[in-house]
C-alpha cells in the first residue's frame, strides 16, 4: 500500500492543476470576448465616419446625398479591411 502522506501530496498537486487549468480557460473567454468587440467597434467606427465626413462634405458641396453614399461605402471598405488585418494579426498572435 502507498503512504497516505504520499497520497494526500499527489492530491493537492492535482487539485492544483485543476484549479490552474481552469483559470486560464476563464481567461481565454475573456480575450475572445473583448477580441470581438474590438472588431465590432473597429467596424462600426470606420462607417461612422465615412458616413460623417460624407455628411460634412454633401453640407459644403450641397451634393446631398451623393457624397454620403460614397463615403459610406469606402467606410465600410476600410472597416472591413481593418478587421481583417486585426484577425490575422489575432490568429498569428496565437
Amino acid at each position: 500500500m502507498t503512504n497516505p502522506e504520499d497520497l494526500k501530496t499527489r492530491l493537492k498537486i492535482a487539485r492544483s492543476k485543476i484549479k490552474n487549468q481552469m483559470l486560464s480557460e476563464r481567461d481565454k473567454k475573456g480575450s475572445f470576448m473583448g477580441s470581438a468587440f474590438k472588431l465590432g467597434t473597429e467596424l462600426v467606427a470606420a462607417v461612422g465616419v465615412g458616413t460623417i465626413i460624407g455628411f460634412i462634405l454633401d453640407s459644403w458641396f450641397g451634393t446631398k446625398p451623393w457624397l454620403i453614399i460614397i463615403f459610406f461605402f469606402l467606410g465600410a471598405a476600410a472597416g472591413m479591411l481593418n478587421v481583417i488585418k486585426a484577425a490575422n494579426k489575432m490568429q498569428k498572435d496565437d
